[in-house]
């Protein structure tokens, strides 16, 4: 075996590796991200009347 394919096999590897860690690394930071949006949700949960929707059905009073 040649120093040049053995080389390119090492490079191979290393960037293999690094691609690896790279995705592991996306895919934790996308669930992370995802739970906090569940846990918005949970606080959003139902409905609030709030001043302002207060105020649009005074203002949409026929």
């Amino acid at each position: 075996m040649s120093d040049k394919t053995s080389a390119d096999r090492r490079k191979f590897l290393k960037l293999a590796t690094f691609g690896l860690v790279a995705g592991m690394a996306v895919e934790a930071a996308g669930d992370e991200e995802a739970n906090a949006s569940e846990r918005d949700d949970e606080r959003r949960a139902g409905y609030r009347e709030t001043d302002h929707i207060r105020l649009y059905y005074d203002l949409a009073r026929f």
